[in-house]
């Protein structure tokens, strides 16, 4: 089918058709500011395309029926809204042309062409380009072949330019990305031309700050900080196609691991030095880091019942087999008639089964004094402390001796990875290193030059100040009972995951503490632990001032019935029962 010349005769007409032809028209741009460029309200792109089917249209004497228009949607898929709904149209009625400005405005995948394609042929359509000659004749068939491989290609190259140019922008210290919350993205103009770079936001920054120090305390979970921050009023920029709104628990959880804040790109797995300026110093930065993998380690999921135990408390129960249960205690709260409130810890493996373990609910309070009255076994003996502080002051005047030569040992080390850092970025970009070898070898010498950096922070150390502070600490290691007794209870969650990895609770009264190092091995060598790290103390043992836990928990002689309860789950009523 061609377009009619310079004659009166209709092209339908010439064609042996009664009627005028009918025709649909399909136009597409790939993104929203081509719609909306200019300040028009299509853009340029779209009428200039319309107007060019309307015309090829209007050649062959056909009448448009209907236009579709995707307006930012790439050709990379056929899952575009217009156009299945062209599709669909062609199918159920009778369109004889289906017009396009270019074949790479119906598809940019050759798959995709040939099921378009066979699509408009299946309805009877027949496909027609404004810019290429394509018809049903096999010089036009192949020209049509060839135009989609075109578009293919050219798709498939701009992608791995974009890709090539977004590393390129990595390694030079620039943003690939949006910038995360605490930092806008700018546009400037320099010599008329345009860049763009990153700026802090005056009006979130100082939240992300805050949330960065607040958390750095220890005295905060990611929960309670994350309200927190949103009632002062932290929210996410705002886009075109959505509003400020309050980050995300996972968002804000992303938020205090981005390295991004202390002046480092991570793109594609790889991290480069960022020109932006830094919104958190690494001090600060590496302590959060610190507590968010000392709260995990801790199995901490605060959402209702917060305690200090939290998290270092297991279940020591062992059953008719003599296995241990290990599970974690969790708090239960229970309300007698009177509204008055019985916090128990309950373990949390018989919640889940009941037949698992028998371990009875045990008061928080008793808990709490029973670990208060643990840290009188596991206190060092002044013999040993003495003879262990001689011991590290003896390694300090050594190491006064070999710092100087080690410092210049590892400042030549740290430079010679700098280096070899930067010839492995200069290989990269040049394609003479592949990305994953390139990720490898930075994962390696980051671990490198992070112990360079610790080290360096060490000899960098007063002597002095280190005598002066080994004489304290092992002064408050002789001394645990009174330093535990005297804390506020986070100082007391931290002493307890500094020096145990977790506390066995028994019902019967016994506790197990499970030691980290090095105190498993300074307690070991005074004879209070086990070769396992493990201080046990059972509930007959006569040192203990309290005895055994009792009241232990729930039961109609100590606390309160079953009927007292409101309400009694299924779980309880067990623990409820006076056997």
């Amino acid at each position: 089918m061609t377009p009619r010349g310079n004659t009166d005769t209709p092209a339908w007409s010439e064609h042996g058709h009664d009627t005028p032809l009918t025709a649909v028209i399909y136009l597409r741009v790939s993104t929203k500011d081509q719609a909306t460029r200019g300040g028009e309200a299509e853009g340029f792109s779209i009428p200039a395309q319309r107007d060019a089917c309307r015309r090829k249209a209007a050649a062959f004497g056909a009448v448009v029926v209907e236009e579709f228009v995707d307006r930012g949607e790439s050709a990379r898929s056929a899952n575009r809204p217009e156009l299945q709904r062209m599709l669909a149209y062609v199918r159920d009625n009778r369109v004889d042309l289906t017009v396009v400005h270019k074949i790479d405005r119906l598809a940019r995948s050759r798959a995709d062409d040939v099921e378009i394609s066979l699509a408009l042929k299946t309805a009877g359509t027949t496909l027609v380009s404004c810019s290429e000659n394509i018809d049903e004749t096999p010089s036009g068939m192949l020209l049509h072949g060839i135009m989609s491989s075109i578009a293919e290609f050219y798709s498939r190259n701009l992608a791995n330019e974009v890709n090539k140019g977004l590393v390129q922008k990595a390694m030079s210290g620039g943003t690939p990305f949006r910038p995360p919350v605490g930092y806008q993205p700018v546009r400037l103009f320099e010599n008329g031309r345009e860049t763009r770079s990153v700026e802090l936001d005056p009006e979130r920054a100082p939240f992300v700050i805050w949330a960065f120090n607040t958390y750095a305390t220890g005295e905060w979970t990611t929960r309670t900080l994350h309200d927190e921050v949103t009632k002062r009023g932290l929210l996410s920029r705002p886009s075109p196609k959505r509003p400020a709104r309050p980050l995300a628990l996972s968002a804000f959880n992303d938020m205090l691991k981005n390295p991004y804040y202390i002046g480092i790109v991570r793109y594609r797995g790889v991290e480069y030095e960022g020109k932006h300026e830094p919104l958190i110093d690494k001090q600060t930065f590496d302590e959060v880091q610190q507590q968010l993998e000392a709260h995990n380690f801790a199995g901490e999921k605060q959402r209702v019942h917060h305690h200090y135990l939290k998290g270092s408390v297991f279940c020591g129960k062992h059953n008719d087999h003599g296995k241990e249960c290990g599970c974690r205690l969790i708090i239960c709260n229970a309300t007698s008639r009177s509204k008055r409130i019985y916090p128990y810890f309950v373990c949390i493996g018989r919640q889940r089964s009941p037949t698992s373990c028998n371990q009875r609910a045990l008061l928080i309070e008793y808990i709490e004094q029973a670990i208060v009255d643990y840290y009188k076994t596991v206190e060092l003996g002044d013999d040993l402390r003495l003879q262990t502080e001689q011991m590290i002051l003896e390694r300090i005047t050594e190491l006064r001796e070999t710092a100087g030569t080690e410092r210049q040992q590892l400042v030549t080390r740290q430079r010679r990875a700098l280096n070899e850092r930067a010839k492995m970025l200069e290989a990269h970009y040049a394609g003479a290193l592949p990305l994953d070898l390139l990720k490898s070898e930075q994962e390696r010498l980051g671990s490198e030059l992070n112990y360079i950096e610790e080290r360096l922070g060490v000899l960098e150390l007063k002597f002095d100040v280190v005598e002066t502070h080994l004489k304290a600490a092992l002064k408050f290691v002789g001394n645990l009972h009174t330093a535990y007794v005297e804390a506020n209870q986070q100082i007391r969650r931290q002493i307890n995951q500094a020096i145990f990895a977790r506390f066995l609770i028994s019902d019967d009264g016994g506790i197990t503490g499970q030691l980290r190092a090095p105190f498993d091995l300074l307690l070991q060598a005074s004879g209070t632990a086990d070769q396992d790290g493990l201080v046990r103390l059972d509930a007959e043992a006569k040192e203990k001032p309290r005895g055994p836990l009792r009241p232990r928990g729930l039961s109609y002689e100590q606390m309160v019935g079953g009927t007292g309860l409101e309400p009694v789950t299924p779980s309880l009523s067990s623990w409820c029962s006076p056997n």
